[in-house]
C-alpha cells in the first residue's frame, strides 16, 4: 500500500496492481480524483472503493491494475467521519452544495435537546437514501432526477452507528465524530436530526477521516503524489 509512510516509490508497479491512500481535496469528485490519477500515473484501469461527495474531505482508497478486484473488500470496511451539522437551516441536497429553501428559530434549542437526538442515532438505524446521491433508479442516478425536480420514492435501508460524539457545540453549529457501517449517508443522519430537533438542519462539513484501519492522515494529497510520482 502506497501511503504518506512511503518516501521513495521507485520499484512500485501500479500498473500490476498497487493500492494507494488519497486525501481527496473540497471541490473535487471521487472520479475526477481518479481522472486525474489516471494521467499522472499514465493508465486506464483505476477505481476507488468508496464515493466522497465535492464539498467533503478525506480518505479516499484507490486501487490499480489487479488490485482493483479488491475493492469491494475496501468498500465493506466501516467508515468514521468528522463534521458539521448546521441547524436552523434545510437544504434539499441535505448539504452546502444547493441554496436554502427553509430557516426555522433555535432559539429553544439548548445542549441537552441536541444529545438527546444524539443517542437516537447510536446502533441500527434506518435511512432512505437522498435524492442528490448516485443511487441508481432504472440505470440513472437519483441526483440527475432531483436536478429535473423529479422525486423518486426510495426503500428504507439499515445501516449502523457504533460512535457518535458531540465533541463542540457553537450554535448553529454542532461539531461530531461519527463511526458507521459502510452506505450510511452523513447527510440523511444530519436532516434527521434538524428533524428530530424541529428546526431543520443540513451538513456544512464532512471529512472522512477513517476508513476501517486506514487513515487520512497517511494519505496523500493529489499534488504530494504527483510529485512523489515525478521525483520516483
Amino acid at each position: 500500500m502506497v501511503s504518506k509512510k512511503a518516501s521513495d516509490i521507485t520499484g512500485v508497479d501500479f500498473k500490476n496492481g498497487e493500492v494507494i491512500l488519497i486525501d481527496k481535496e473540497k471541490g473535487f469528485t471521487s472520479f475526477s480524483v481518479i481522472a486525474k490519477l489516471r494521467k499522472i500515473l499514465d493508465m486506464k484501469k483505476i477505481g476507488h472503493a468508496g464515493t466522497l461527495d465535492p464539498m467533503a474531505t478525506g480518505l479516499l482508497i484507490v486501487c490499480t491494475g489487479k488490485k482493483t478486484k479488491e475493492i469491494h473488500t475496501y468498500q465493506d470496511l466501516g467508515k468514521r467521519y468528522e463534521g458539521v451539522i448546521t441547524i436552523g437551516k434545510v437544504t434539499p441536497s441535505m448539504d452546502a452544495d444547493s441554496e436554502f429553501i427553509e430557516e426555522n428559530s433555535i432559539d429553544d434549542i439548548d445542549d441537552k435537546m441536541i444529545h438527546d437526538v444524539r443517542d437516537t442515532f447510536l446502533g441500527t438505524i434506518s435511512q432512505i437514501p437522498p435524492m442528490y446521491s448516485a443511487v441508481k433508479h432504472k440505470g440513472k442516478a437519483l441526483y440527475k432526477y432531483a436536478r429535473k425536480g423529479i422525486e423518486i420514492e426510495r426503500e428504507p435501508r439499515e445501516v449502523t452507528v457504533s460512535k457518535f460524539e458531540i465533541t463542540k457545540i457553537e450554535l448553529p453549529d454542532i461539531y461530531f465524530d461519527i463511526s458507521c457501517s459502510k452506505g450510511t449517508y452523513i447527510r440523511v443522519i444530519a436532516d434527521d436530526f434538524g428533524k428530530k430537533l424541529g428546526c431543520g438542519a443540513y451538513l456544512s462539513q464532512l471529512r472522512r477521516s477513517a476508513i476501517g484501519k486506514y487513515n487520512a492522515d497517511d494519505a496523500f494529497t493529489i499534488s504530494e503524489f504527483a510529485e512523489l510520482v515525478i521525483n520516483s
